[in-house]
């Protein structure tokens, strides 16, 4: 169970995201006939198939379109698509959301979910992993007159909801594992804890395995590696008495 289960979970959440997205890609093949792509000439889902190709349009179209805006003339292209959707109303107030929180996480200047913390969450003395969101509340910081950062704190084990809190800088812990550590520990229910050594207990290891490396020197080395032979006086003067023969 402990090995076939994490491969059917994968299985079926590819399945389910590729079913979510392919209900919006599906319509790029609007231009074909629905006997065509569609089962029972037409009134059934689209065929699997022309889903996978409906999905392999829609990664080409945005590789394109990521691709044109590299250029002088696509840059005016997305520029004029972006003052026509702000002129909509309604339409431009969902618009520039989403255009600033997607600002806010593909901006390699920001510092949104790149280091994980901890914070006393819910109450004091309960501690919460939690992913660091902004630095920068000019009116939060005013009020309440101390350094405050943004942290998200997810929920388990669906990490996609939880709780935005304002905390001071000082009171954060910040933690060396990765954002991608942080996640399975979330959605582990804390089960899988990424590996970590303490910087007390690595001096500490290398110090105990260089003193028995010198006790073992001390020990055996000495006396045999660097202290001469002793040669009795006996043998010595019989080293040293002429010998007969050729």
């Amino acid at each position: 169970m402990a090995i076939v289960l994490p491969a059917v979970v994968s299985i079926g959440i590819v399945i389910w995201l590729f079913g979510t997205v392919a209900n919006f890609t599906d319509t790029l093949l609007f231009f074909l006939p629905r006997h065509w792509t569609h089962e029972r000439n037409g009134e059934g889902p689209m065929h699997f198939y022309w889903s996978l190709a409906a999905l392999a349009l829609a990664i080409l179209l945005i590789g394109m379109v990521g691709r044109l805006a590299r250029y002088y003339f696509g840059k005016k292209l997305i520029q004029l698509a972006d003052l026509a959707l702000m002129r909509v109303p309604l339409l431009n107030k969902i618009y520039s959301a989403l255009k600033q929180i997607n600002e806010a996480f593909t901006s390699s200047n920001k510092s949104s979910f790149k280091q994980v913390v901890l914070v006393e969450f819910p109450r004091p003395g309960l501690y919460s992993v939690g992913f660091i969101t902004g630095t920068q509340y000019g009116e939060v910081q005013d009020r309440t007159k101390e350094v405050v950062v943004g942290v998200f704190v997810p929920t388990t084990p669906n990490p996609t909801t939880g709780f935005i809190v304002l905390v001071p800088e000082k009171d954060i812990i910040k933690l060396e594992m990765s954002v991608a550590d942080g996640i399975k520990f979330i959605m582990s229910l804390g089960a899988v804890i990424p590996a970590y050594v303490s910087p007390k207990a690595a001096p500490d290891a290398a110090a105990g395995a260089n003193s028995g490396r010198s006790s073992v020197i001390g020990d055996t080395g000495s006396r045999t590696a660097f202290e001469p032979a002793k040669l009795s006086p006996e043998f010595v003067a019989q080293m040293k008495e002429p010998r007969d023969g050729p």
